[in-house]
């Protein structure tokens, strides 16, 4: 029987996005282990300063991130790491992704807005990504055309719409992401 040498290869993906987007539920979908979530009771404090009009029912929050693991096979294990969504936390963001092989942008077509600044910042720090746009019940479907337009990205950039409380439905935006990963370093310059 063939025994494995070396360790296996750890590659990192990074779900982001606005407050409440789904970034929490989407790392738990997956993840094949209990994921590591950083969640805390929003507070008097937050009250003015996070938007919850969309998501009324929303009494927690990510503070720091959100971990899962998914074992691919014997030679690769994908950590899934989540962003805090709100701007307090923005310090977080560069150890969060550094070394991200890519990255989510979950998108709430009721808030598209608050994409925006996940957006900028992996297009800013040129590292892969994907929009996810994630369906809510109650939220009204847009055309991938309008999302895209709204959210300013090119039309090569994939947009895939998905339930991140569905497993099967959290597999083809990561599978998406790959794709685009592939896509990329086989037309980067050598």
């Amino acid at each position: 029987m063939y025994e494995r040498s070396s360790p296996p290869i750890a590659v990192k993906i990074v779900i982001s996005g606005g407050f409440g987007v789904g970034k929490t539920t989407f790392v738990g979908s997956i993840s094949e282990i209990e994921p590591l979530v950083t969640e805390a009771e929003m507070t008097e404090r937050s009250i003015g300063v996070d938007d919850t009009s969309a998501v009324s029912g929303k009494t927690t929050t990510t503070v720091a991130l959100d971990f899962g693991r998914i074992t691919l096979d014997d030679a690769l294990l994908l950590y899934l790491f989540g962003t805090p969504g709100q701007d307090r936390f923005a310090f977080l963001w560069d150890d969060l992704v550094d070394g991200a092989l890519g990255a989510v942008v979950l998108v709430d077509t009721r808030r598209i807005e608050d994409s925006f600044p996940a957006i900028d910042y992996f297009e800013e720090h040129e590292i892969p990504f994907i929009v996810g746009v994630n369906a809510f019940d109650g939220a009204r479907r847009f055309e991938p055309g309008e999302v895209r337009d709204a959210l300013g990205v090119p039309g090569g950039l994939p947009l895939v719409e998905f339930d991140a409380r569905d497993r099967e439905s959290v597999k083809t935006v990561l599978v998406a992401l790959t794709e685009q990963v592939l896509a990329r370093r086989q037309t980067a310059p050598v």
